[in-house]
Formats: C-alpha cells, structure tokens, sequence
C-alpha cells in the first residue's frame, strides 16, 4: 500500500478505504470551486461485494493505494462453486469465486485466455475478451423469404445464455456475442 494525494486517483484505481475494505474508483473528478477548497470527488465499488459509495476528499488528503496486479491466464475447468484458471507462464493454478466472475462465468470456455487483476495473491477482477464464439442451440425456423431486417427473434446459445438474433440465423449456427451485455454482433466466419 502506498499513499497518494486524492487529485491523482484515476478510474480503475484500487484504494483500501478507512473501513479496511478495497474499492475501486469507478468515476474521479476534481472540483474547483470559485471559493473555497478544491475538492475530490470520488464513486467507488467495494470488490467484496459490489456495493457502490460515493466519497468527496480534499485534494491534498492522503488515500491509501493498492496495487493490483495483471497477469495473464488460461481457463482450465470448474472445480464445484469455484473456477480454476492457470498462469500460462509458471503453470500455478489459481481458483476464483463466483461472484468475482459476476455473469462473465456463462461465457468462460476451456482454454479461453483472461486478464486476472490479482492483489496479494487473490483475484478480485476477471477481464474477460470482448466477445466469444457461441453455437445457437434453440430459435424459431428460418422463414423463406425473410430478410435480415431490424426484428430479431430471441434465441438460446450453448452456453445457457438468451439473446436476440436477425430472422435468418437458423439452430446449430455460430455466432459471435459480445461477453458485456450478452448481444449478436455477427454470424461466426
């Protein structure tokens, strides 16, 4: 841990708040007032548990910063509750909780390459690609004669997950989805 002055965080710093707990800074902004002193206003997610607080410091008050660290890693298999990753580099296998992986799990496939940000050996944060390769699994029948034209059909991919794809994407295609809000970007090549 090392201490900063408030004015230099930036989104997606870690700081340990006066609760003990890490956060992330989700938004930072300083404030300059015509009078008076400046001010840094900050909006951070506890890692632990998602729960979002708002903190507003002097510019000059002291924060204390944790440094995370990235590191790169395969998806190997889940192991029960947890889900095992390894370090392509020193093959050390690290295990990570659901609720680190939020709704990004239903994405994971075996050897799928993530970015892990990690503080004192556990992971707190899984970067996972911006989109995956899915096969459509259940959709109504393609009708003869659509188009693709802006109505979507809603659809069920191989990995659970429901989406919406164009009228022409029939079972058994694949398609890439983007892993943020779980959208068809475009049939797989």
């Amino acid at each position: 841990m090392v201490k900063v002055i408030a004015s230099s965080l930036r989104k997606g710093n870690v700081v340990e708040h006066s609760d003990g707990k890490l956060y992330v800074v989700v938004t930072a902004e300083n404030i300059h007032p015509g009078k008076g002193t400046p001010v840094t206003q900050l909006e951070m997610r506890r890692i632990s548990d998602g729960v979002k607080i708002n903190e507003r410091y002097r510019t000059t008050d002291q924060v204390e910063r944790a440094f995370v660290e990235e590191r790169k890693a395969t998806y190997l298999y889940q192991d029960g509750e947890n889900y095992v990753f390894m370090d392509p580099e020193s093959f050390e296998q690290v295990s990570v909780t659901p609720d680190v992986l939020g709704d990004g799990a239903s994405y994971l496939t075996e050897n799928m390459e993530v970015f892990l940000s990690v503080h004192n050996g556990i992971a707190i944060a899984i970067d996972l690609p911006s989109r995956v390769t899915l096969e459509v699994v259940e959709t109504e029948p393609v009708t003869k004669g659509q188009t693709a034209s802006s109505s979507y059909k809603p659809a069920k991919l191989s990995n659970g997950a429901r989406t919406t794809v164009p009228p022409h994407i029939g079972v058994g295609t694949m398609i890439v989805v983007s892993t943020e809000d779980g959208s068809y970007i475009e049939r797989a090549k």
